[in-house]
C-alpha cells in the first residue's frame, strides 16, 4: 500500500514512510471525540436516527495500522501546464531559435509558484488502525498518529 508524507512532532525527520505504514505500532497523538450514529458491524443499517453514539479516546491509546491510503490531489491547470512546458523546454529547446527558446523558458519560470506549491502540498493520507482495546478507526487522517 501507499505512504504519508508527514512529519511528526516526536521525530521531524522521521517522514511519513517509515512511520504510517501496513503493520507498524501508533500511538494517537491527540485525544479523539468521536460522535454518530451507531451501526451494528455487518447488520442492517438502523433507521436515522434512532441511535447515537458517543466514544473517547485518549492521546496515547497505541495500535497497529492495518491499512494506509495516499489520496493525491489531482494537479491544477498551471501544474499540468507547467510540466507540459518543461518538457517540451527540457527534450527540445536546444533545437528551438532562441526568441522562442526563450519565450519558453519565461512561461515556464512564471509557472514555477504553482508547481513548487504543488510539490510542497501534502499528500492526504487515511489511516485504518485497530487499538490495543479491540477499537478499530477507519479513514482516520495520518497526522492524529505518532510513532509508538
Amino acid at each position: 500500500m501507499g505512504h504519508a508524507r508527514v512529519r511528526t512532532a516526536d521525530h521531524p525527520e522521521d517522514e511519513g514512510p517509515t512511520m504510517l505504514k501496513e503493520g507498524r505500532r501508533v500511538r494517537l497523538a491527540v485525544d479523539l471525540r468521536l460522535a454518530g450514529e451507531v451501526v451494528p458491524a455487518g447488520g442492517p443499517a438502523a433507521e436515522t436516527g434512532t441511535g447515537a453514539g458517543f466514544l473517547a479516546l485518549a492521546a496515547g491509546v497505541g495500535g497497529t495500522v492495518e491499512r494506509v491510503t495516499d489520496e493525491d490531489r489531482p494537479p491544477g491547470p498551471e501544474v499540468r501546464e507547467y510540466e507540459r512546458l518543461k518538457s517540451l523546454l527540457d527534450d527540445f529547446g536546444h533545437q528551438m531559435p532562441p526568441a522562442s527558446r526563450r519565450q519558453l523558458e519565461e512561461q515556464v519560470t512564471a509557472l514555477e509558484p504553482a508547481w513548487t506549491a504543488h510539490l510542497e502540498r501534502k499528500l492526504r493520507t487515511t489511516v485504518r488502525v485497530r487499538f490495543d482495546n479491540g477499537f478499530v478507526l477507519d479513514d482516520a487522517p495520518g497526522d492524529l498518529f505518532a510513532p509508538a
